[in-house]
């Protein structure tokens, strides 16, 4: 049977009443420490509390524009990008040089699209891209990013360039969501043409600069969620079966399969140990339905999916992902794994620049 929006929106609100922090169109009051149960109980309610099967749409039929405008309406804002993550970039201004480059409009919501570069970039220096929010719900690729910024990109002044563009997906942001305002994936939008606007424009403002990144560090989250709301919701929109899977309890890299690098990552998995938990591999040898090749490592073809670290030609390429929903994890500790990564990452490219 296909379940209607009002459907969803009855239960979702249901479940919504029962909890303590932000309902819909209401905003947390912190930025970094959001109350993320309830957040997460919000997404889970869009399932049907009987089945696996996504609550828009009728199986076995991708999404229509109807279901995709019905699915659309049911998404409401939950947090500012303009208070928790602009205003955080306009208190670097000082230190760096901040450049909008790229502006999206969804039904007449400006979102400004904001990247941090070092001052006094020097063409004699290697670059270090680091992006975060792609998923836009991954809050801790955002929060990390910025930190990383704020508190030790003065550590590497004079030895590389620094590119953060910190929030990829402002308006996944802002509604703790994957997708776009279109119903796409970005981090599946890296190509030409590209269907995301925000793949696209981050592509065009790094395509001057491809050749000359020594690193690129791509900053994410695995959720409860990912399970619970947003592979049901892929199934449902592509028209195919769900396919139940397991979610890791701890910190993971995912490496190019055609230049995997190891010594980097077991570089980064062992810097970002010292902070929180690495994932183990699950009773088959996997984790997300992947081999693991070396401690918390598995590997995906990037450019072939579209993911956002194929945009660069970097020697060093790696995508975080921390596990946020860990009883063993705070989200003080989630953004500083994402930190630790970043700074290992940098450290090993400059020890090991020009070794081949």
């Amino acid at each position: 049977m296909r379940r209607t929006a009002s459907d969803f929106h009855a239960q979702s609100s249901q479940r919504l009443q029962s909890g303590g922090c932000a309902g819909p169109g209401e905003l947390p009051t912190s930025p970094v420490l959001k109350c993320q149960a309830p957040e997460r109980q919000a997404q889970t309610a869009s399932m049907d509390s009987n089945s696996a099967r996504f609550p828009i749409g009728t199986p076995g039929q991708p999404w229509t524009a109807a279901e995709k405008a019905e699915w659309l309406a049911l998404q409401v804002r939950r947090r500012s990008y303009a208070d928790e993550v602009l205003a955080r970039i306009d208190a670097l201004r000082s230190r760096f040089d901040v450049t909008e480059y790229g502006r999206l409009d969804y039904a007449g919501e400006q979102f400004p699209l904001v990247a941090i570069r070092s001052r006094g970039w020097r063409d004699d220096l290697p670059g270090v891209l680091v992006t975060g929010g792609v998923h836009g719900y991954e809050t801790s690729g955002v929060h990390g990013a910025l930190q990383f910024a704020g508190e030790h990109a003065a550590d590497y002044a004079g030895r590389v360039n620094l590119l953060v563009a910190p929030c990829v997906s402002p308006w996944g942001y802002e509604r703790i969501h994957r997708w776009n305002a279109e119903a796409v994936d970005p981090n599946r939008s890296f190509r030409e043409p590209s269907p995301a606007r925000e793949s696209a424009l981050l592509m065009q403002l790094v395509a001057p600069l491809r050749d000359r990144f020594l690193v690129h560090i791509d900053l994410h989250e695995t959720t409860d969620s990912d399970e619970s709301e947003f592979r049901p919701a892929l199934a449902a929109r592509d028209g195919k079966v769900f396919e139940p899977g397991e979610i890791p309890d701890g910190f993971y890299l995912v490496g190019d399969a055609e230049d995997p690098q190891p010594e980097f990552q077991q570089a980064v998995i062992g810097a970002v140990a010292k902070v929180t938990h690495i994932a183990p591999a699950d009773a088959r040898g996997e984790i997300i339905g992947t081999p693991v090749v070396s401690p918390g490592v598995i590997h995906y073809p990037v450019k072939a999916l579209g993911l956002c670290t194929c945009i660069t030609s970097a020697r060093y390429r790696t995508i975080t992902e921390v596990y946020p929903d860990s009883p063993r994890a705070t989200p003080e500790q989630c953004n500083a794994a994402q930190v630790a990564a970043v700074r290992a990452a940098i450290d090993h490219a400059l020890a090991w620049q020009g070794v081949a």
